[in-house]
């Protein structure tokens, strides 16, 4: 028997339970997400760059809820939420971009109160939103690379703008569903507010 493990098993593409699995992840708006998608194909070992520049919010869910989730995503989906990329931090073989947005941890402690029974250890434990932009490297290439990336760097806005339902493939995903967040429009102006939005 296959011991029960968390973490998605590349052999066939199932969770714990033994069920093709669905992952959750937060779009970011451009150009924050063309930025990423640049620096992941720059700096991620090409054989193993399967997937998209992405901020995970959960990492297993039951592939057989596809539609309540994507139900619950949509009744969720309210307002963008306002992101700020703070800085790039070590992973040890890799580097990542660090995240703060109140409003998107918010957001997901809400759909972690709804989907408890569902959360794998991984996806029960503290949040930490980041942007993954290159892993599974020596320690020394992953030094160099976040020397590099913190030359010049300055910590910016952007927002989520949408909601993206994925499968696990056992290594590639497979899109599923993209719920997008509305802008906020300005009551005084008309216009469209940035850097004020909450999920």
């Amino acid at each position: 028997m296959r011991p029960m493990t968390t973490q998605h098993d590349p052999r066939d593409g199932t969770g714990p339970s033994g069920r093709a699995t669905l992952l959750l992840t937060a779009e970011l708006a451009e150009p924050a997400q063309g930025l990423f998608e640049g620096l992941r194909q720059r700096h991620f070992p090409p054989e193993r760059n399967l997937i998209p520049a992405h901020v995970s919010v959960f990492h297993t869910l039951p592939g057989d809820a596809r539609a309540r989730i994507a139900a619950r995503l949509r009744a969720l989906a309210a307002e963008r939420c306002a992101v700020e990329v703070t800085e790039p931090f070590t992973l040890g073989r890799g580097v990542a971009f660090r995240l703060r947005s109140p409003a998107l941890l918010a957001a997901r402690a809400a759909l972690a109160r709804d989907w408890a029974g569902w959360l794998t250890a991984q996806d029960a434990q503290g949040y930490r939103p980041h942007v993954t932009v290159q892993n599974k490297v020596t320690a020394d290439t992953a030094r160099e690379t976040l020397w590099r990336l913190r030359q010049g760097f300055a910590p910016f806005s952007t927002e989520v703008v949408a909601w993206r339902l994925w499968r696990y493939l056992g290594g590639p995903w497979e899109a599923l569903e993209r719920v997008a967040l509305p802008e906020v429009a300005d009551p005084v102006s008309g216009g469209i507010r940035t850097g004020e939005a909450s999920c």
